[in-house]
């Protein structure tokens, strides 16, 4: 397996793992167990954050295998009701201590494994990577699970650590913030 950055080559397959794993894409019971993407990420919204460096890839011998975004929240030009629920609330997030709007911190996420490949460790490899890629340019890694993916949690929380800041709603969902700190595995 390699982890390299994605390019502006890899978009369809990137947009054919995100569909297959989109929450509309999934039966209530798949996504309970496996856990779902949502937003709008197509071929060339992905082909575009590739040309920016901002996604990360695990390739199988040129199979998309796993995919992760990282990028800075002012970055994005549309950004989706969650992202903009979480950018309001950033005076009342908490990262150790200070305002998240006092941190230097970046997007992380979605990050979605192809079926095939869970359970192998492609994860934690990628939320690795972002941690390093992070490393000097971040004090957090941001991200937002909506409170029914209950499989994130479990991963992001519960499996990599990451810690709770506090929760944003767009309308009746409501999503929880969790950061960590940039870093390669032996420091921290």
């Amino acid at each position: 397996m390699q982890y390299r950055y994605a390019t502006e080559t890899d978009a369809p397959a990137m947009a054919a793992l995100f569909a297959a794993n989109h929450h509309d894409a999934l039966t209530p019971e798949q996504r309970a167990d496996q856990g779902f993407v949502q937003g709008s990420l197509n071929e060339g919204g992905l082909r575009a954050m590739a040309a920016h460096g901002g996604l990360l890839l695990a390739d199988d011998g040129g199979h998309v295998a796993g995919l992760l975004a990282l990028s800075a929240p002012d970055s994005l030009p549309a950004p989706p009701p969650p992202v903009r629920a979480l950018l309001a609330a950033q005076d009342t997030l908490r990262w150790q201590g200070r305002p998240l709007s006092a941190v230097r911190w970046l997007l992380y996420g979605p990050l979605v494994v192809d079926a095939v490949y869970r359970g192998q460790g492609i994860a934690r490899r990628l939320f690795t990577m972002a941690r390093t890629a992070a490393e000097g340019r971040a004090d957090a890694l941001v991200a937002f699970i909506e409170a029914a993916n209950r499989p994130s949690w479990r991963v992001h929380v519960d499996g990599f650590g990451m810690t709770p800041l506090g929760d944003v709603a767009v309308g009746p969902r409501v999503y929880h913030v969790v950061a960590a700190a940039p870093g390669t595995a032996e420091s921290g």
